[in-house]
């Protein structure tokens, strides 16, 4: 088949590529960037269009005899992004890809939103009927997104939704970095007591589950949370990157709400002057929300079950750290 994916050449989106091309599929991208997997992609066979969701020529000629649509692409946060270029790419870019899908006879339209529109977990772990709280505007503008997939199923849009958890694995440069680093050390100040849950997904398994939602009979725009079997304790996670890399780790206790103070007052500062602070409260929330799901609806409706734990995952992701020079 030929298949569209949207942020294609990003972490998540590069990896799905890949994985749709080994299983045969002919691939196009649509992305506003080229990305550092753009050459990788190019000599695997995928053709890659630059260009936004925003712009509705070049979704129409990347939908050009396509049987499937993969949308991953989306405005993520970044400290000086506007509330308004998160609607216009996620929710109304959204909009203009749906109204194009829905002129062709697609097999099915994948949706990639976040488990973020769920924000911290009160009672975990979580499914997909717990409340929808997003932390941050991004999340709620990936819910937006979600609700614009919901009208178009009822216009006959074949459509599911997945949430992913903490995204992880090799050809990630961003995300875990920073855990590999800290654990490498074999110190960690860990503020607060370690016991927020954090549920993560290795990126074979999200790929897996996108190609089950796009075989499953679902069409109606389900939604379903998509992570690792297991969830963790932070300070449980932190000891398993150590193993990773062959580190002991040994934590420091610190209070949390010095950080956080610490964190408000660097972003007060550091957005008038339109730069990115060090310190910001998305990122010392880690420390103490939770994020754990059940994943029963997905294994039971689209048939995912992810094969690499977090050890092997572990593992994997810090010799490609290594191979790059990161950690």
């Amino acid at each position: 088949m030929k298949l569209l994916v949207t942020g294609g050449t990003g972490f998540t989106g590069s990896a799905l590529v890949e994985h749709l091309i080994l299983k045969g599929h002919k691939i196009v991208v649509l992305d506003n960037q080229k990305g550092i997997f753009y050459d990788s992609l190019i000599k695997k066979g995928a053709n890659i269009i630059i260009g936004s969701v925003t712009d509705r020529e070049a979704v129409k000629k990347s939908l050009t005899d396509v049987e499937g649509v993969f949308h991953l692409a989306a405005a993520f946060r970044k400290i000086n992004a506007t509330n308004e270029t998160y609607l216009n790419v996620n929710r109304d870019g959204t909009r203009i890809i749906c109204e194009e899908s829905l002129k062709l006879n697609l097999k099915k339209f994948v949706y990639c939103s976040t488990q973020g529109v769920h924000g911290d977990i009160k009672n975990p772990p979580g499914d997909e009927s717990s409340p929808i709280e997003p932390a941050d505007f991004y999340q709620f503008s990936k819910y937006e997104g979600e609700k614009v997939v919901q009208e178009f199923a009822k216009k006959g849009l074949k459509s599911v939704i997945i949430r992913p958890t903490a995204i992880y694995g090799p050809g990630d440069p961003e995300r875990f970095v920073h855990l590999f680093k800290l654990a490498k050390k074999r110190r960690f100040m860990m503020f607060g007591n370690g016991k927020a849950f954090y549920h993560p997904v290795y990126i074979d398994n999200l790929s897996d589950s996108f190609w089950c939602a796009f075989e499953s009979d679902k069409i109606n725009a389900e939604s379903y949370l998509i992570a690792d079997e297991e969830y963790f304790e932070i300070k449980e996670l932190v000891k398993r990157v150590g193993i990773a890399i062959d580190k002991d780790v040994k934590f420091i206790h610190l209070p949390f709400l010095p950080l956080y103070i610490a964190a408000c007052i660097c972003e007060f500062i550091c957005k008038p002057l339109k730069i990115s602070p060090p310190l910001f409260r998305r990122r010392v929330d880690w420390f103490r929300q939770n994020r754990a799901f059940k994943i029963d609806k997905a294994k039971k409706e689209i048939g995912y079950v992810p094969k690499v734990g977090i050890d092997e995952g572990l593992k994997k992701t810090g010799i490609w750290y290594k191979e790059q020079g990161l950690i």
